[in-house]
C-alpha cells in the first residue's frame, strides 16, 4: 500500500515539504488514543529475547535506529518505537538556533533510490530540543544525541559548540555521536583532522570523566575518507576512550548512478544518502570492525533498503543499524521485516 499508493503521492511534494507534513501528521494523530496502539500492532517488532542487543553498555530492544537527520529537534522521538525502532538519534543539535542552507536544499534521485541534501544542520538549537526531551517518559526507545557546531562559529573554536551541546544533553540521552563528517557544513571536514578531532574529543571526554553517570560517545565518520585518514580517526577515538562508531555519513560522490548525469549536475553539492551508499558504507564497516578487531561497537548506516542490506551490514560488523532514506522509499513496514529476518 505505501509504495504503490502513499509514496506516489507524497512524492508529488518536494522532500522537505513531506518531511514537515510527516512530522505534524504525527504529532497529531498520535493524540488519538487509539493510533499509536494501533501502528505498533501493524508495524511493531515482537519483543523477542533474539532480537535484543547489548551495546555501549545499553539494552536495545532489537538492532534498528532511526538514523540523525529525521528527528532534528527532538520532536518525534516519543512516537516512533510505535514504527519497530528501538532507538532514535535527535539532531544535528547545534548551540543556537539556525536557518541551515538556502533552499531547496534536499533531492530525490528516483532511479537511484537517492536522496541529495543540503540541509547545513537546520534545527531550532539546543535550547528547544532540551525542552522537548525534558518531557521525555518512562519508554524502552533509547535516544542518541548527534551533536554539531553552528555553521558560523570558526573551526577554532568548534570544541566550545561541541562542549556545549555535550553538556545541555548529558542528563538527557542515552549515547552521544559526534559529527564531524558532515558534507554540508563550510569547512566541517577539517574537523576530520587529527588535531581539531583531539580538540573536540579531549574536551568532551574530560567533561564525561566528571560526572557520575557514564555516557557513551561515537564518532561518526565520512564514507569519503582515504584509508590513511580512517586509520587516523581510529586511532585518535580509541586515544581519548571513544566507545564506538557510527558508519556512515553521506558520500559526495556521484559515481554508479543511473539518474541522468545532467540532472545530477543541475543539483548541485550536498551529501549523497540511499542505494549508492551501501557498498562504501559496507566497505567502511568491514574495515573498522577489522582494524579494531571488533573491540568497539558500529552502528551502520548508509543504504538500507532491504532485508538483504540489513544482515550486509551485521555480517560485516555492525552491532546496530539505522535507516533513513530506505525508510522514506520503503515505508515503515521495512522495520517488521528486518526484524522478522534477524529473528530466523
Amino acid at each position: 500500500m505505501y509504495k504503490g499508493f502513499i509514496r506516489p503521492l507524497l512524492f508529488l511534494l518536494k522532500p522537505e515539504a513531506v518531511h514537515s507534513l510527516v512530522v505534524k501528521g504525527v504529532k497529531f494523530f498520535f493524540l488519538i488514543p487509539f493510533v499509536k496502539p494501533l501502528v505498533e500492532r501493524t508495524f511493531g517488532c515482537n519483543q523477542s529475547p533474539k532480537l535484543k542487543r547489548n551495546v555501549l553498555g545499553l539494552e536495545f530492544d532489537n538492532p534498528i535506529g532511526l538514523a540523525a537527520g529525521f528527528d532534528k529537534n527532538a520532536d518525534l522521538y516519543p512516537y516512533f518505537d510505535a514504527f519497530g525502532f528501538s532507538f532514535i538519534e535527535v539532531g544535528t543539535v547545534t548551540p543556537r538556533a539556525q536557518p541551515g542552507n538556502p533552499k531547496p536544499r534536499s533531492f530525490r534521485l528516483k532511479k537511484d533510490k537517492a536522496i541529495i541534501n543540503r540541509m547545513g544542520f537546520n534545527n531550532k538549537g539546543l535550547e528547544n530540543a532540551l525542552k522537548n526531551l525534558k518531557r521525555r517518559r518512562k519508554s524502552r526507545i533509547i535516544i542518541g544525541g548527534n551533536i554539531g557546531k553552528n555553521t558560523l562559529t570558526p573551526n577554532d573554536k568548534a570544541h566550545e559548540d561541541y562542549l556545549c551541546c555535550f553538556k545541555g544533553l548529558y542528563d538527557h540521552v542515552d549515547y552521544f555521536v559526534v559529527n564531524v563528517s558532515c558534507p554540508n557544513i563550510k569547512d566541517l571536514k577539517q574537523l576530520q583532522d587529527s588535531d581539531n578531532l583531539r580538540g573536540i574529543l579531549s574536551e568532551v571526554t574530560l567533561y564525561r570523566s566528571s560526572q557520575k553517570q557514564y555516557k557513551p560517545i561515537l564518532l561518526k565518520v565520512s564514507p569519503d575518507l582515504t584509508t590513511e585518514q580512517l586509520d587516523s580517526n581510529i586511532e585518535t577515538a580509541q586515544q581519548y576512550g571513544l566507545d564506538g562508531f557510527v558508519a556512515t555519513n553521506t558520500t559526495t560522490s556521484r559515481e554508479n548512478l543511473s539518474t541522468k548525469k545532467q540532472i545530477v549536475d543541475s543539483i548541485g553539492n550536498g551529501g549523497l544518502s540511499g542505494e549508492p551508499l551501501k557498498k562504501k558504507s559496507t566497505e567502511v564497516i568491514r574495515y573498522i570492525h577489522s582494524k579494531t578487531k571488533g573491540s568497539m561497537p558500529i552502528i551502520g548506516v548508509g543504504g538500507i533498503s532491504s532485508v538483504e542490506d540489513a544482515l550486509e551490514k551485521l555480517d560485516a560488523g555492525a552491532s546496530l543499524i539505522q535507516l533513513y532514506t530506505g525508510f522514506i522509499y520503503e515505508g515503515p513496514g521495512i522495520v517488521k521485516k528486518i526484524c522478522k529476518a534477524i529473528h530466523k
